[in-house]
């Protein structure tokens, strides 16, 4: 199965030493998710940037055959773009459950039900399979030391929403201050290629994140 960026977003949060998906990117995991399908959709050409805003093209009427995308796509009316930090927000709260039940029907995680104390619904995670082949491109983009303008744009995506959403399996805090050269040409490189979507994933962030703190 080749996994969809939303999917390859998700995986990259699970720690593979703990058994565990990332808690410190819990709160904005669906945020991450929403943001991978709608940059997945921006290189497939089914969206583009119109005035600011997010815009189907000549090429959207193609229904893309992963329903996760094909659903934010949709959330895009024909004739009337809408902001980027709109469709990324939009019901964020539903794509982990909806990723996470495509990961399981391919068999690429298992997931287990039981109940906390006996009255809290719980949801165990396992990998099938371990995916650290799937994270060192990712990290490698930030920690390379090589310009991130010459990796795939998918990869850099990916590198770029781990470093905005604290995915600490990906890139622990140190290593996101040790290289913040290495940072702000991956920002750079993601502007260019997806304008609109950086700085979205950012407010749709602080938006969860000061939702619970405040």
């Amino acid at each position: 199965m080749t996994e969809s960026l939303p999917q390859r977003m998700y995986l990259l949060g699970y720690d593979t030493e703990k058994n565990r998906l990332d808690p410190t990117s819990a709160l904005v995991r669906g945020t991450l998710l929403r943001a991978a399908a709608v940059a997945e959709l921006v290189i497939a050409g089914l969206l583009a940037d119109r005035d600011g805003k997010a815009a189907r093209t000549a090429a959207a009427g193609l229904t893309p055959g992963d329903p996760f995308l094909a659903q934010v796509l949709e959330d895009v009316p024909e004739e009337k773009p809408r902001r980027w930090f709109a469709l990324i927000d939009r019901d964020w709260h539903k794509a982990e459950n909806i990723v996470r039940d495509q990961l399981a029907a391919s068999g690429t995680i298992r997931v287990d039900k039981r109940r906390a104390m006996g009255i809290f619904p719980v949801r165990d995670v396992t990998l099938a399979e371990p995916q650290r082949a799937l994270r060192e491109p990712i990290r490698n983009v930030v920690l390379s030391g090589e310009d991130p303008g010459t990796v795939p744009i998918e990869d850099a995506v990916l590198a770029m929403l781990s470093y905005e959403g604290d995915v600490r399996t990906v890139f622990t805090s140190k290593e996101n201050r040790a290289n913040r050269k290495a940072v702000k040409a991956l920002a750079a490189h993601v502007d260019t290629a997806l304008p609109g979507l950086r700085k979205a994933v950012q407010y749709s962030v602080a938006a969860r994140r000061s939702a619970v703190s405040g």
